[in-house]
């Protein structure tokens, strides 16, 4: 990670590049509504962003509900794939996590996302069950993944 990156909060004045980074990554994108109702109407949405030099290169998401965190999602635009800053992010929503008493963490990641999966596991993620038909676009089957935290 370069020293132009830090981590921070994502603002409303962000969602415009979060949803380049959203349309960029997923064939699903989330609505900029969306993304504002999380900022404001969520008491449990807590949203980081990776910022290199004023761009969003990535972001992650997560609901946190008393001591477990669920990630909504993570995505790191095209140009800053391959350097491990998925990883730098969800290490940080991890610490952001656990230093608010989380002690479990779960995600859904698509059954043909093995880039993602093997992050996951690299970071002690376990399948703990399958979403069947979970995305829309495909109809998807979707894992279920744990880890303590």
């Amino acid at each position: 990670m370069s020293k132009t990156m830090t981590f921070r909060f994502m603002r409303e004045e962000d969602i415009d590049q979060v949803m380049i980074v959203e349309r960029q990554s997923f064939s699903l994108p989330w609505s900029r509504e969306a993304f504002y109702n999380e900022l404001y109407h969520n008491q449990f949405a807590k949203y980081l962003v990776l910022e290199d030099g004023g761009k969003i290169a990535g972001y992650c998401g997560a609901w946190i509900v008393i001591d477990e965190a669920h990630i909504t999602n993570i995505a790191v635009l095209p140009e800053y794939r391959g350097k491990k800053l998925g990883e730098a992010l969800l290490l940080k929503m991890i610490e952001l996590s656990r230093s608010m008493g989380v002690i479990r963490m779960t995600l859904e990641v698509r059954v043909s996302n093995v880039a993602a999966q093997s992050l996951y596991k690299k970071l002690g993620f376990q399948k703990g069950g399958i979403r069947r038909n979970y995305y829309t676009d495909n109809l998807e089957d979707a894992y279920v993944m744990w880890v303590n935290i």
